[in-house]
């Protein structure tokens, strides 16, 4: 069995041989501020314009089952000397899927990888609020749709998981990409706010969704073989699962105008603005631990205001795990209805799964003045 560090190591030769840039390294590693807190190590630039934030990434070129080029980017590694040569966050969780049908096996030849499965970047994204409550949408068709053949996970023959996520081939581009250079090797993608630890501007980038509906939310890749990775409510370390729970608002303040707005119904009434998602904690990626528990698999427990709160005009922002924990123990804040009914998690103060599962990698949590 070959080693993760010699796949690392040919995927870097074989892009900065096609590329003209130098093998990511930590001596070419851009320099960010260290109030960026830029959790990619490999990322090229991030602009932290609000509602504008977007990441440059390195592109790398891989084959599609068919031969062609396909583009894609890579941004978590399930071992952490891989995840530190690649520049890339560290996700011992991902190791999980190793096995499931939610796995992608790839292969790799001379630093190209060759994918079993291909994503649609043909379909035209489509999003319009319902009446007279904007959620659920009226209309909301993803704008791309992966094969049953195509997860994320990419399993190395190594079995070294990689979050590797295509963004273009011959059929387009992904939403969120904003400027491609297919020359440089090179990617720009929108990347979404969200709350951490009760400050603002944790940002991520959504890559690919394992429903339909949170794909178009979230402007993801609907790819169903996500759904098949383990497991819904599971977000212990201990626990034999790939995922990890975080919780966006189903009905949150949608006035923009008083800067709490928040949620599902938020982001519908307002063009797709991002809906400020809660999430428990970023990357870990100088801890070697294998029992690290970030993934960039979030399993969403979607939240939202009783009519309680709703009646004595307490709904406002919701901006960490343990504000949430206070809200819902005071009976403000529950499981969204659209979630499935079931046990609740534990660990995510009792809301039960949504049964979505948003691949969404952190970039950065920086420290911002405004």
């Amino acid at each position: 069995m070959p080693s993760g560090m010699a796949e690392a190591n040919a995927i870097l030769a074989t892009a900065a041989r096609e590329s003209g840039r130098p093998a990511y390294s930590e001596s070419t590693a851009i320099s960010f501020r260290p109030s960026d807190n830029v959790y990619v190590k490999s990322a090229l630039a991030v602009d932290f314009t609000l509602n504008r934030a977007t990441v440059t990434l390195p592109l790398y070129r891989g084959l599609s089952p068919q031969g062609e080029s396909v583009y894609y980017i890579l941004t978590e590694a399930s071992d952490f000397n891989v995840a530190k040569r690649l520049g890339i966050n560290y996700a011992p969780k991902m190791k999980q899927v190793i096995g499931t049908a939610g796995a992608q096996p790839v292969n790799l030849s001379r630093g190209i990888i060759q994918f079993r499965g291909n994503v649609d970047f043909s379909p035209e994204y489509q999003v319009e609020p319902g009446s007279p409550d904007p959620f659920p949408p009226a209309v909301a068709n993803p704008g791309a749709i992966a094969d049953a053949q195509y997860s994320s996970m990419a399993v190395m023959p190594s079995n070294v998981v990689l979050n590797a996520q295509i963004v273009h081939n011959a059929s387009g581009s992904h939403d969120r990409l904003e400027a491609i250079d297919l020359e440089k090797r090179t990617v720009t993608l929108s990347i979404l706010d969200g709350f951490q630890g009760g400050r603002q501007y944790f940002y991520h980038l959504v890559t690919d969704v394992s429903a339909a509906v949170p794909s178009v939310l979230e402007k993801g890749v609907f790819a169903p073989k996500l759904a098949d990775i383990p497991a819904y409510g599971k977000s212990l370390p201990s626990d034999p699962s790939a995922l990890l729970g975080f919780s966006p608002v189903l009905n949150g303040i949608s006035d923009t105008q008083t800067g709490q707005h928040q949620g599902f119904v938020a982001s519908l009434a307002n063009n797709g603005i991002d809906p400020i998602n809660i999430f428990p904690y970023g990357p870990d990626n100088d801890n070697p631990a294998e029992d690290s528990n970030y993934s960039p698999l979030w399993d969403a427990h979607v939240s939202m205001w009783t009519d309680a709160a709703i009646a004595e005009n307490k709904v406002r922002r919701i901006t960490s795990f343990e504000d949430l924990q206070g809200l819902i123990e005071a009976g403000m804040v529950t499981s969204a209805g659209i979630n499935p009914e079931g046990p609740g998690n534990d660990w995510l103060y009792g809301l039960r799964p949504t049964q979505a599962i948003i691949n969404c990698p952190v970039i950065a949590h920086p420290v911002l003045s405004n």
